[in-house]
């Protein structure tokens, strides 16, 4: 099964540090998925318990129905669902054929566990999204 490539991986920017190691066990553990246009990625209020980063193609990000957003290659969206796995707090939806790689909360959890340095990134980021949510 295909893997993302170690820049995709250290264009996200909780992972741009990583020792060549540590990204390839990373890599080992997303799953490659595809999605057709229309299709949902993510919906909001449902279970997440996978993290994405975008290989090719595009997304629309809504939330309550309002687009707020876009993704293209190399955006990443659920990073809640790494630490919570609680409901979505928004749509993708696919707008264009789209690739992308999966990591499940599970792989990520113990990965994290041996990082800090991971953990404290993955923690700015969702500071700084609560922030952006906040001024919406």
């Amino acid at each position: 099964m295909a893997q993302p490539s170690a820049d995709l991986i250290r264009s996200i920017p909780i992972f741009a540090d990583l020792d060549e190691s540590s990204v390839k066990q990373l890599a080992s553990d997303f799953i490659e998925r595809e999605f057709d246009e229309g299709q949902a990625i993510a919906t909001e209020g449902e279970g997440g318990l996978n993290f994405f980063v975008v290989e090719s193609g595009s997304a629309e990000v809504s939330v309550a129905g309002q687009t707020v957003g876009s993704l293209g290659p190399g955006a990443s969206f659920g990073e809640v669902a790494l630490v919570d796995k609680s409901a979505r707090s928004a749509t993708v939806t696919a707008t264009s054929r789209l690739r992308a790689y999966a990591l499940p909360v599970w792989s990520f959890r113990s990965f994290a566990e041996s990082r800090p340095s991971v953990t404290w990134k993955l923690l700015e980021l969702l500071a700084d999204r609560l922030r952006s949510a906040e001024h919406r």
